[in-house]
């Protein structure tokens, strides 16, 4: 009982940032389950992919019966992330674990200090993509295009390398270089992120890294969580949203850099 309760919490509190944040949560799963799982990068980053994949499929869902995911923006930011998912996995089955791990804990300082400061949540002055003011879609001229290319490709290389999923990549840059609202931000996010996600499980799958005694628990807990935080999102203010994702990123990163002896 235990062996599925442990990994059952930490897919529920994975699931619940995952909702509230609209994808961003997704970079704690696999910290988590190196943290109290002991488990290596490599080994908790499929785990990380099958919970992230499944959770964030659910809310695309929520989000398409809502009406609010934009179609093109998640064909082009899915398309060239699958592009760069399988050389992220690569590197992460080739390089040694202490190093991916720092990687990790350098991630988070900087995505809590971004989200504490909220200038990763800003807006650009002059936005690259714009919206049609009688079709409400976005233009697509060369400037947004490379924007929508170049956050896929980070997206779907950090997810392939760290099992991230890549939603601190996307919901940052849509909020910073479209006028879409975090809602529509939040379930575009997941629509990307769901298709990414499942693309790099499929090659783990292939390669036969995955430990399912952990990943079943996981995952029931990050759907059960993921339900709970996109109806709770809607409830709680963004700014207290964004401290607490603050907070979270600084702890896991401190953790982590002792785990690996950067840290007493």
């Amino acid at each position: 009982m235990m062996e599925n309760l442990l990994p059952g919490g930490l897919g529920l509190a994975t699931g619940l940032l995952l909702g509230l944040t609209g994808a961003g949560g997704g970079i704690m799963a696999a910290p988590l389950l190196i943290l109290v799982m002991h488990q290596s990068v490599t080994s908790a980053a499929p785990i990380a992919l099958v919970a992230v994949s499944l959770g964030a499929g659910l809310g695309m869902l929520m989000g398409l019966r809502e009406g609010i995911v934009r179609y093109r923006a998640a064909l082009i930011l899915s398309t060239t992330g699958l592009l760069a998912s399988p050389l992220g996995i690569y590197f992460s089955r080739i390089l040694p674990n202490t190093p991916l791990m720092l990687a990790f804990a350098l991630l988070l300082g900087y995505q809590g200090w971004r989200y504490w400061r909220g200038g990763g949540l800003a807006r650009d002055r002059d936005l690259p993509c714009v919206l049609d003011p009688q079709s409400g879609r976005f233009v697509w001229n060369a400037l947004c295009t490379r924007v929508m290319l170049t956050t896929g490709l980070m997206a779907g290389f950090l997810s392939g390398l760290l099992g991230v999923g890549g939603g601190f990549i996307l919901v940052p840059a849509l909020r910073r270089h479209t006028p879409l609202s975090m809602h529509a931000i939040a379930a575009t996010s997941l629509m990307v992120l769901t298709v990414v996600s499942t693309g790099g499980l499929l090659q783990w799958l292939a390669l036969g890294d995955i430990q399912w005694r952990i990943a079943v628990p996981f995952v029931a807990g990050v759907l059960v969580g993921m339900f709970a935080g996109r109806r709770g999102a809607r409830r709680m203010r963004e700014d207290h949203v964004r401290r607490l994702f603050a907070v979270l990123c600084f702890a896991v990163c401190a953790s982590l850099l002792i785990k690996i002896g950067v840290l007493p």
